[in-house]
């Protein structure tokens, strides 16, 4: 298995008496990438994620972890040392400081002083949360809760972190400080697969996505490739004048493949297919036909919209 991997599944499969949660899948994700998990609930990933993190014991197909196998029925203990895992529903202690929290982890995974001292300091100043470290955990928000528990799942430095559903339920600042912490810790090298729903989280953090349907991963590539296969360029383009001189001057341009309007505003989003030099030529016909604008800017389909468009290739 290339070492470059850090996760690589073959033929994975966990059948739960007639109903197959996950079906046949063959996953991989590079070392150091954010992978994002995408699909609605039913789909498959929190048994994916519980497979890879050893906590869910595949019914038949392999597991590599930075290509060493995933033994059944063992231990594994080694390739447990490299791994994070933070479920969606693992509970906090209410009565412990937040200091003494973290610190009772620390020993379970065997961190000795001075080092384990050090390593709480560093882990507390990552998630944001050094001014709590004498607070009870039963005075948190949700989002610093969220903090404490990732704190907890990457104290023992894993080389492979696995969140399930981590921004389910936070407020949009909450999100933002969450975003911000799964950053730095790929900026340290650290390779992470993250699952949700929120579909604009996942685009501003993940190099890469993998889109579950039914069990089965239906599609894996680089945002990147997706962008390049299935994202269409648009072009927003807004108008003091007429709309309908607009449309109609839009029209006389080949790359022009069809456009919206933008409820409430004198504005059009524009499909376009050509590139940079093109969009040039096209506003410069436009200022020349004497249409009076006040917005042109390109843009790209986000995310979600390339999702939905998946959707409907796939049941079409």
């Amino acid at each position: 298995m290339p070492p470059a991997l850090a996760i690589s599944t073959r033929g994975l499969t966990k059948r739960f008496e007639r109903h197959i949660a996950v079906n046949d899948v063959d996953l991989q994700v590079e070392a150091g990438e954010v992978y994002g998990l995408i699909g609605p609930n039913g789909a498959g990933k929190t048994t994916l994620i519980r497979m890879l993190a050893t906590a869910e014991e595949p019914t038949v197909g392999e597991i590599y972890l930075h290509g060493e196998p995933l033994l059944r029925d063992r231990d594994n203990p080694n390739l447990k040392r490299q791994l994070g895992y933070l479920p969606d529903d693992f509970p906090l202690y209410d009565d412990l400081t937040v200091w003494d929290y973290l610190d009772y982890f620390a020993r379970l995974y065997r961190l000795q002083q001075p080092h384990r001292q050090r390593r709480l300091k560093d882990v507390l100043e990552l998630v944001q949360l050094t001014h709590k470290r004498h607070s009870l955990i039963a005075t948190l928000s949700r989002g610093m809760k969220q903090r404490l528990s990732l704190a907890r799942t990457i104290m023992h430095e894993p080389l492979l972190l696995l969140l399930d559903e981590p921004v389910s339920g936070l407020d949009p600042i909450a999100r933002v400080q969450f975003r911000e912490i799964i950053k730095a810790l790929q900026d340290t090298g650290m390779t992470i697969l993250i699952s949700s729903h929120v579909l604009s989280d996942l685009e501003e953090l993940c190099t890469s996505v993998g889109i579950m349907e039914l069990g089965y991963l239906v599609e894996s590539a680089s945002l990147k490739n997706l962008y390049d296969r299935l994202g269409r360029q648009q072009i927003v383009v807004a108008t003091m004048g007429d709309l309908e001189a607009l449309k109609a001057e839009l029209n006389h341009c080949p790359q022009v493949e069809g456009m919206d309007v933008v409820p409430e505003t004198q504005s059009l989003c524009v499909h376009f297919s050509g590139g940079v030099p093109e969009a040039a030529d096209l506003l410069r016909s436009l200022i020349a036909a004497g249409i009076p604008l006040t917005e042109f800017h390109r843009t790209q389909e986000n995310l979600e919209s390339i999702f939905l468009k998946m959707g409907h290739q796939q049941t079409s």
